[in-house]
């Protein structure tokens, strides 16, 4: 079994206390590779040296081609290696290797390159048309003010175990392709992924000290990060609890903070939606990579005379949705991440079925010697949830979905739009007009009309509300990690003399 060390400074290193802990396959609970137990004086390490690197290296002076080439060939490192990566994140994280294959390792690649092309599109402003405020006039030819975009700093990334290279890119190539450094602290269940691409990283040329992945617990490195007066910025995918305790610690130096935090995301079909489609997107939706993302179908708001088919057709699907060993290519839904985690979804269902919904499929651990080992559990469907009920108002972090029906459009659009969250959510129908309005109605920062989980490098991906703020994805998430500046250049020569004795040409 590998074990692996911390990346920093451009070196392998173990940790300052001289411990290791164990990760496990959670389809198996197999130990399959040990990591450094990272301290509060590991974190500060990394922290200098992606400070000096900032301050004193060579990355945020090159030019964006320059680090548009570093980029592109770290992308072609990746998808060279990308089944690898993939086998590995699959017993990590217990996702199935068809998805890590097909669709976290494409778009990791894909928002590489697109990170790449963006460093040479990085654009400021100029403007040469000035008001005097002792003549009240404007003159042109004064001078001219520059708009100038520039990296942040030190960034400390935080990710999280769901999709940790997947998420932990989203982080690391716009804040590389603006020319800051980077400090990734990757989750204690899932780091080896994260820690192999910084393998790559270093063959790509990233220098020394500008990628650091620092392992360890979360209130220990993760706090060390976000308090620390080193680091500019802190930029974290997580739960809400956490957000809230980041933010907190970033105020030691007033750091900017990104938050992509948790969801409860609704699903609101219409009288006239294609049902199947629907009920497919829903099973899709709801019970990818086990229901463990914050943007997964949680809630489904249908109109109530169509609602005991919906449901019907909802469950049929379910029952045929296949858990088991995730490296197997028949199988849709592997394990949960933990033990713990389990043993928290069925805390919900339990909630659930004792407020009086009603259980339609699934809701228990699947039979079977294959079984035994992982942390494994039956996708869900209740019916007739109540909003007050415990599973309609929480994150639930598993393969669990609820129906809902509703009498009107507005009543569907308020129970969607109940909730604390304001991640993602999606709305179903055949007329377009009415899915676009209900789309404007609808407080998330991320709506699907018939589709439910799409996602596309070029365009933003981040919520409102207690889902946190800031963008990943698309320019609008470089723009965040740079920061912008006003370069005024006088053009009159006109400070050599006393500013009562100037005369303007009013012309």
């Amino acid at each position: 079994m590998q074990t692996y060390k911390m990346f920093v400074n451009g070196e392998w290193v173990e940790s300052g206390s001289g411990e290791t802990f164990e990760v496990f396959n959670p389809a198996n609970g197999k130990a399959i590779a040990g990591v450094q137990k990272g301290t509060k004086e590991d974190a500060k390490s990394a922290i200098d040296a992606a400070r000096h690197a900032f301050d004193k290296g060579p990355w945020r002076h090159t030019t964006p081609s320059e680090r548009t080439e570093v980029l592109l060939k770290l992308a072609d490192l990746v998808k060279e290696h990308s089944d690898a990566l993939a086998t590995l994140e699959s017993m990590d994280v217990g996702k199935t290797l068809k998805y890590a294959k097909g669709n976290d390792l494409p778009f990791i690649i894909d928002n590489l390159r697109f990170f790449a092309g963006a460093a040479r599109v990085l654009e400021g402003t100029a403007s040469g048309e000035y008001v005097d405020f002792h003549s009240r006039r404007q003159h042109r030819g004064m001078g001219t003010s520059i708009i100038r975009r520039e990296p942040v700093g030190v960034v400390g990334a935080i990710v999280p175990w769901n999709y940790p290279l997947y998420i932990a890119v989203w982080k690391i190539a716009p804040a590389l392709a603006a020319g800051n450094t980077v400090v990734v602290k990757p989750a204690s269940q899932t780091p080896l992924t994260v820690l192999e691409f910084a393998k790559l990283a270093d063959m790509a040329g990233v220098p020394k000290g500008v990628l650091n992945v620092v392992t360890g617990p979360g209130e220990v490195v993760g706090t060390e990060m976000a308090s620390s007066m080193k680091v500019d910025m802190i930029a974290l995918t997580g739960d809400t609890a956490t957000g809230k305790e980041i933010m907190r610690l970033a105020s030691s130096n007033v750091k900017r903070v990104h938050l992509e935090l948790g969801g409860k995301a609704p699903m609101v079909v219409l009288p006239d939606a294609d049902l199947e489609a629907a009920a497919e997107g829903a099973v899709v939706g709801g019970f990818w990579n086990s229901g463990q993302d914050c943007t997964s179908v949680t809630r489904i708001y249908v109109h109530e005379p169509q609602r005991a088919k919906f449901v019907e057709m909802l469950a049929e699907k379910t029952r045929k949705f296949k858990v088991g060993d995730p490296m197997k290519d028949s199988t849709d839904m592997g394990p949960l991440i933990s033990e713990k985690q389990r043993q928290r979804v069925e805390g919900y269902v339990r909630s659930g079925i004792d407020d009086g919904a009603q259980l339609v499929s699934g809701g228990v651990r699947p039979d079977g010697r294959e079984f035994s080992d992982g942390y494994f559990f039956e996708p869900t469907v209740f019916d007739r949830v109540h909003h007050d009920m415990k599973i309609s108002k929480e994150e639930i972090f598993g393969p669990v979905v609820c129906v809902s029906g509703y009498s009107t459009i507005e009543e569907a659009v308020d129970m969607a739009n109940n909730t604390p969250y304001g991640l993602a959510s999606s709305v179903w129908g055949s007329n377009i007009r009415d899915c676009f309005r209900i789309a404007n109605e609808l407080n998330f920062g991320t709506v699907w009309i018939n589709e439910h989980g799409i996602l596309a490098s070029e365009m933003p991906h981040g919520g409102f509300r207690q889902s946190g703020f800031g963008k990943d994805l698309s320019i609008g998430s470089f723009n965040e990690f740079t920061r912008t500046k006003h370069v005024y250049v006088d053009l009159t020569g006109m400070r050599k003399k006393p500013w009562h004795s100037v005369v303007y040409d009013s012309k």
